[in-house]
């Protein structure tokens, strides 16, 4: 069965956007950047949330509008042909290899892990992650913890009154003092 994870940055008290709505203390270095590229080679669909949909959206047309460096590139061609389920209510269309969520959360998860396939579902958005957290659905949590406190905004990880247990599977820090940490969540 394929597993759900859960990746994004955030910051060392936990926030993915700081109070003034920023995250561009995220943008990751060479380093991280050729992390990221490697990881999504093991993603099969990306569900994302409306806000992070949007963010994304850059790289649909990045190639078309400038010339890319090497990884640039080579994101662009792992990420456009990406198969991607966005949920939204204000939403009415989505572009480049997106569909909008005909069902809830669980019920896409459960769809999409029933369908052959290879590689992750991976989940990005804390709005979107809390949810699926709620529902009992994520087997990772990969957390790429940036070396900044923000002092609020939105957090990496949902405020339930759920006990999650897990497991360190894999640590990895980077000369920026980023810490990469794979925990998987034990059942």
């Amino acid at each position: 069965m394929r597993k759900v994870t859960y990746s994004m940055s955030t910051s060392l008290d936990g926030y993915i956007v700081g109070p003034d709505g920023t995250f561009d203390w995220t943008t990751p270095d060479a380093e991280v950047f050729r992390f990221w590229i490697d990881d999504i080679r093991n993603v099969g669909v990306h569900l994302l949330g409306r806000r992070l949909y949007e963010a994304m959206l850059y790289w649909e047309t990045a190639d078309q509008e400038t010339a890319l460096d090497e990884a640039d590139a080579e994101w662009t061609a792992l990420w456009n042909p990406l198969p991607k389920v966005v949920f939204s209510t204000t939403l009415s269309a989505v572009q480049g290899n997106a569909r909008l969520a005909s069902g809830g959360l669980g019920e896409e998860i459960e769809r999409l892990r029933a369908e052959p396939g290879e590689g992750d579902i991976a989940i990005g958005g804390a709005t979107l992650a809390a949810e699926a957290s709620a529902l009992g659905l994520i087997d990772e949590y990969q957390v790429m913890v940036c070396p900044v406190l923000v002092g609020g905004g939105i957090p990496f990880f949902p405020r339930t009154e759920r006990l999650v247990t897990l497991e360190l599977v894999e640590t990895r820090t980077f000369k920026s003092g980023i810490v990469y940490l794979r925990h998987r969540v034990v059942r």
